[in-house]
């Protein structure tokens, strides 16, 4: 069964949502509206080190999210990587589908759209290019996309910056939580830490203040790493309300995910935030997962545990993490 793509029902000219995007109410942009005037936190990591340690720990304990500047990732590959990806998403439907994954069968990579399991789900106003990076015994070049032709170059040099900061952030992070700077990335599985690209296209849609582009949810990964384009959308939950996150062109967004919060016991905590669309202009982000392999194990590190502060999680393996979260299952 071919999924309904949404970019192409977006270029059908619709002049009203169909009803399997319209949200709940509660769920609904308009009636639950972000707080203005509240910023999250934007960190330089050229400010001394002890500095951005307690810049970040402080922002992934209170917030599971903050900006980067100063990363040393060039503008004009960030540039590159954007032109790729929208590129892509410029081709026709007939040469996009020739990628179409089947989540279905267990065959994630590719081109997709979610489908829905049952007529009371809602659908997400999204169509999404996911593939992986890293280790290389992971990567299958067959499903990355031959068109646009630079498209494997950018994409390989965009992941070794990635590897490059994810290390960087790892180690501040760890060294955040009292430990050595490498504990967090062995916890997670160290040279077997898996990369993920995962390109999220939200087209014009009719009635953008009753869809989302991407429900509430916190990320199943360690850390994801995102950039975005010039159209805002993201919200984080802080406090009991929204917050609107601003472009900020170069900056790399930071969202702590489940596993961080597992491994810090609640220190650090995974984020919730959803994706608003826009009703004239196409909504783009790149997101990059940082996982730990399916058989690691991970839970609470024994380092951070005492009488006074015992596991708040178990510890299982990041399959049969997976596998509760994607099936709605209490970890």
């Amino acid at each position: 069964m071919i999924a309904e793509r949404v970019q192409a029902l977006a270029l059908g000219g619709l002049n009203e949502l169909p009803a399997q995007f319209i949200r709940p109410a509660h769920e609904q942009p308009e009636n639950s509206k972000a707080i203005v005037g509240v910023t999250v936190p934007l960190i330089s990591l050229s400010q001394p080190h002890n500095m951005v340690i307690n810049e970040i720990a402080k922002a992934a304990h209170e917030w599971g999210f903050f900006l980067i500047t100063d990363h040393g990732i060039s503008p004009s590959l960030i540039q590159r990587l954007k032109e790729v990806g929208q590129e892509f998403f410029e081709l026709s439907q007939e040469e996009k589908e020739a990628y179409a994954n089947d989540a279905a069968s267990g065959r994630f990579e590719g081109y997709g759209t979610k489908m829905t399991k049952n007529l009371e789900e809602k659908l997400e106003w999204i169509d999404y290019f996911f593939h992986f990076m890293a280790p290389p015994s992971k990567v299958n070049h067959s499903v990355w996309p031959k068109n646009p032709p630079a498209y494997r170059e950018v994409t390989e040099e965009y992941n070794k910056e990635m590897l490059r900061i994810t290390d960087t952030l790892l180690q501040l992070l760890s060294e955040g939580l009292g430990l050595e700077g490498k504990v967090l990335k062995s916890s997670l599985g160290d040279e077997e830490i898996e990369v993920e690209m995962k390109i999220n296209m939200y087209p014009p849609c009719p009635q953008p203040e009753l869809a989302l582009g991407v429900e509430a949810h916190t990320d199943m990964s360690g850390l994801t790493i995102l950039v975005p384009n010039d159209v805002p959308g993201l919200q984080v939950w802080k406090d009991g309300n929204w917050v609107a996150v601003n472009y900020l062109p170069n900056a790399l967004f930071v969202h702590v995910g489940d596993q961080l919060e597992v491994l810090s016991n609640g220190k650090y905590k995974s984020v919730l935030h959803r994706s608003l669309v826009n009703k004239e202009r196409t909504r783009m982000s790149w997101a990059v997962f940082i996982v730990p392999p399916l058989e690691k194990k991970i839970g609470p590190l024994p380092e951070l545990l005492d009488d006074q502060n015992q596991a708040k999680f178990s510890t299982k393996t990041y399959a049969e993490y997976r596998h509760r979260k994607f099936n709605k299952l209490p970890q």
